[in-house]
């Protein structure tokens, strides 16, 4: 059973930077298809940004474009969010979550919507204040 784990979360001024790691129990997400998610305080859950397997196509919320980075990490069991620029809505608890590539296809193809997504972390607290 494949476990994630986000940390990297804390407080941070406007316009400062964090970045969340997503690392998972096996030793390779490159068949995973990963997703960055975040919910604030009575709104909904909102897709950010997410990453195809095989480290192929990146898809970013108008929201974010520009100033985050999803990437993954030379340690293959770690997927990264680097946020830039943060602004005050952006504070949420950021989850990560994945989706295997379905067999005998030789990529998933990530998307901004939860359903897909199997495998869910905690979740790591962001909060912008100043």
């Amino acid at each position: 059973q494949l476990q994630l784990v986000e940390s990297g979360g804390g407080l941070v001024q406007p316009g400062g930077s964090l970045r969340l790691s997503c690392a998972a129990s096996i030793f390779t997400l490159d068949d995973y298809a990963i997703g960055w998610f975040r919910q604030a305080p009575g709104k909904e859950r909102e897709g950010v940004s997410c990453i195809s397997s095989g480290n192929s196509a990146t898809f970013y919320a108008d929201s974010v474009k520009g100033r985050f980075t999803i990437s993954r990490g030379n340690a293959k069991n770690t997927v990264y969010l680097q946020m830039n620029s943060l602004k005050l809505e952006d504070t949420a608890v950021y989850y990560c979550a994945a989706v295997r590539r379905i067999l005998f296809q030789p990529l998933r193809i990530c998307t901004l919507g939860a359903d897909p997504y199997e495998y869910w972390g905690q979740g790591t607290q962001v909060t912008v204040s100043s």
